[in-house]
């Protein structure tokens, strides 16, 4: 007959062992504004991009997949050539 085992082993951790709370900690700790998380992480670019869906060719989007990581860039890059060279700037 099979007994009833544990899934895990319940390891207690004295809450006197805790870190230090350090002003370091406090740098990186999320802020709030009463209720709402005031966002952090990394600044606002100066030049930002638009979420936009659209549909290109799939032998299009495998060429530039193809050329690896950052080919999204590649495209936007390919995209603002194109338009310098048709002048619609």
């Amino acid at each position: 007959m099979n007994e009833n085992k544990h899934a895990t082993e319940t390891n207690w951790i004295d809450p006197d062992d805790a870190p230090e709370l350090t002003d370091e900690f406090f740098r990186q700790a999320d802020e709030f504004d009463g209720s709402r998380l005031v966002r952090r992480g990394r600044p606002k670019a100066r030049i930002t991009k638009q979420l936009l869906t659209v549909r290109y060719d799939k032998d299009i989007v495998e060429a530039f997949k193809a050329t690896g990581k950052g080919w999204q860039s590649r495209m936007n890059d390919a995209l603002r050539d194109w338009l310098k060279a048709h002048h619609m700037n």
